[in-house]
């Protein structure tokens, strides 16, 4: 657990300090959701930093402290979502045109931590982390939400339907197609575990 419900109290009677120490546990959370969601770096970056000016400004309308998590994420992907609704105003490009950020590598989301293994070993990992992100920006934004949240974020079913405000049901379905999605653009490209050295 990332956070005790004693701080989550704290912070949202308005104790700066708790405030602070959330922002601490879950910005490289959010940042890192938001980096899989649009493999770019400054774009996550916004979505991070308006997430959690915007929990410092609503703290205290949090209902339940048990459920900030899914509140937290709430609104990650509302800006997520207004990101991208920017992002193609913009310029018309399609999602498989993003390309990864250049920087803060630290971030990067990865198979692996790969701190302990060998230089060939950490090459493959961040060319298979690459290689599924790309995969990941072929679903729909709908299945991709869910995909990242239960995946690699860790979040049960019931905490992804809070934060997306829709049914369990509709979570199952949306990660159902999201994975057999995956599965048939890996197939496409004809990449399995003998491919790519690798396993899956």
């Amino acid at each position: 657990m990332m956070h005790s419900d004693a701080l989550v109290s704290r912070a949202r009677e308005g104790d700066k300090s708790a405030q602070g120490k959330l922002v601490q546990l879950w910005y490289k959370r959010i940042y890192n959701f938001s980096y899989k969601f649009f493999f770019d770096h400054d774009m996550a970056m916004e979505v991070a930093q308006k997430t959690f000016i915007s929990m410092h400004k609503n703290m205290e309308g949090l209902q339940e402290v048990t459920r900030f998590r899914s509140w937290l994420y709430t609104i990650a992907v509302n800006y997520c979502r207004e990101e991208l609704r920017k992002k193609k105003t913009r310029r018309s490009v399609s999602l498989h045109d993003l390309k990864p950020g250049e920087t803060e590598e630290s971030y990067r989301w990865e198979a692996t931590s790969g701190r302990n293994e060998n230089p060939e070993k950490q090459l493959r990992h961040t060319e298979l982390s690459d290689l599924l992100q790309t995969c990941l920006l072929e679903l729909s934004d709908e299945q991709r939400e869910v995909v990242i949240m239960k995946e690699y974020e860790g979040l049960k079913f019931r905490e992804i339907a809070e934060a997306l405000q829709i049914s369990e049901n509709t979570v199952k379905s949306r990660m159902y197609y999201g994975l057999d999605g995956l599965k048939r653009i890996l197939e496409r490209r004809n990449i399995t575990k003998e491919t790519i050295g690798y396993e899956l």
